[in-house]
């Protein structure tokens, strides 16, 4: 739905160069919600943007919905009649909610429809319609001071759905939210993804929201995409950065000799009580120096640092018989360097 190819923004001021984007290649399939996470200053917002284009690329292509949009753009600063009619088709909701003060909130979602040139019957009917979907029937003819942060963001959401898009953006649109309002806006982001078929692609640098709601994500670092597959491939990758952000594990061996292993447990694995079969097959002691749990996309997702007596080969045979559990296994610290493993397949005994 959703492909950028060797995409490049270069901004040029008084003689010098940043490069923002450098060469990005992304494909978003279409109906998943796809999330790009990453430090401020990483490219993130340089990229949605590029996405519609309200950027214009230094280089490289932007193609949506089978329409490639950077040969719409034309070379003047003004945006093509075939580029605007394009940009209606993809809603974008923004951080600061970008509201006008003195309209109503029906009156804000009925503005892009007044752009489109629907009369005034059809935008009021779509207008109290958005806003039914988006839970704020009832505040049509309230005005955004009136509003909380997250009824401004679901007004947001509404004016965003207006052009009835098949794609939308979201630009660290739950980031000013506090943990229990960000929480409806992603839940009210995976329905309206679900209920209308949108694919959904959000920028972020928060891991809970990742978490919470993402089929596939990116880590974006200096312009560039780092890594980047489904959040089951991704947890299921050896070393995997964005894995280790997603559930952060920590914890030091205890002293020398010690192998310090980081288990992820995913699918029928993470119910299994795999550390205490460990324990009693090998008769070893076994430290766990930390652990985090969690669901995502239904799915019970674990992952855990443990400390096994002994160099590493000395537990070569204890590590095969994790993986044999269908659990993937990182040696995290080892006297002697290990060789990369394949990961396990899920459900493997």
């Amino acid at each position: 739905m959703i492909t950028t190819s060797g995409l490049t923004k270069v901004y040029r001021s008084r003689g010098r160069e940043f490069t923002a984007l450098g060469g990005v290649d992304l494909h978003v399939r279409e109906g998943e919600v796809y999330g790009v996470v990453g430090q401020s200053g990483a490219g993130k917002s340089t990229l949605i943007r590029c996405v519609n284009l309200l950027e214009r690329p230094t280089s490289g292509t932007v193609t949506v919905a089978g329409q490639d949009l950077t040969a719409l753009a034309g070379r003047g600063p003004r945006a093509s009649a075939e580029l605007r009619r394009a940009r209606s088709r993809i809603g974008m909701v923004f951080q600061h909610f970008n509201l006008l003060s003195s309209r109503t909130v029906q009156d804000n979602v009925e503005l892009p429809l007044e752009i489109l040139g629907l009369a005034r019957r059809e935008r009021e009917r779509k207008a109290l319609e958005l806003l039914d979907l988006v839970g704020l029937a009832d505040k049509a003819r309230n005005y955004p001071g009136q509003l909380s942060g997250g009824q401004k963001q679901r007004v947001g959401i509404a004016r965003a759905l207006a052009g009835d898009p098949k794609v939308l953006l979201s630009d660290e649109s739950t980031s000013a939210l506090d943990p229990e309002t960000t929480r409806s806006i992603l839940q009210l982001l995976r329905d309206l993804n679900r209920q209308l078929g949108l694919t959904v692609l959000l920028i972020t640098h928060e891991m809970d929201v990742v978490k919470t709601i993402c089929d596939s994500a990116a880590l974006m670092k200096s312009g560039r995409i780092v890594e980047s597959g489904t959040v089951a491939e991704l947890l299921a990758t050896p070393g995997s950065e964005l894995a280790a952000e997603l559930f952060p594990v920590g914890g030091e061996p205890s002293g020398p000799n010690r192998t310090v292993v980081d288990v992820t447990f995913h699918g029928e694995a993470a119910t299994q009580p795999v550390v205490s079969q460990l324990a009693r097959t090998y008769n070893i002691d076994i430290s766990i120096l930390g652990a985090a749990m969690d669901t995502v996309g239904g799915r019970q997702i674990g992952r855990m640092r443990i400390e096994l007596p002994g160099r590493f080969e000395e537990n070569v045979v204890p590590i095969g018989f994790l993986r044999e559990q269908g659990l993937q296994v990182d040696v995290a610290d080892v006297n002697t360097p290990a060789p990369a493993a394949a990961p396990a397949e899920e459900g493997a005994k």
